[in-house]
């Protein structure tokens, strides 16, 4: 079964972090993905909310906001779709992203439809 682990973090952690700490990081994820390769089907990191544009149509027009719909103390920063056996499976798997140990991954299994 295909789940989609949501990555939230917070954003402001990465204000003023060198280059060392960027790196560190990469490196961590790097390792993830050697670890887990064969179950990753797609994953990326997502720009900042401060890019992102929230669209809502209501009563047939279109309105388009700056910034996430709600504001938070994490955000979204990124995704993995994997492929696991079970939901425990998926959640071990979510347990090692980097990103568990100062935000949160949400583990959500895919919804196919015929």
């Amino acid at each position: 079964m295909q789940y989609l682990l949501l990555i939230y973090g917070n954003e402001k952690r990465w204000n003023g972090a060198t280059p060392q700490d960027i790196t560190a990081e990469i490196e961590k994820y790097n390792a993830f993905g050697q670890e887990f390769g064969r179950s990753i089907k797609a994953g990326d990191a997502l720009q900042p909310t401060m890019t992102a544009k929230t669209v809502r149509v209501r009563d047939g027009k279109t309105a388009v906001s700056d910034g996430p719909f709600a504001e938070t103390k994490e955000q979204l920063g990124g995704y993995y779709l994997i492929e696991a056996d079970t939901p425990e499976a998926a959640a071990a798997m979510a347990a090692k992203v980097p990103a568990a140990q100062s935000g949160c991954v949400e583990v959500r299994p895919i919804q196919k439809f015929s």
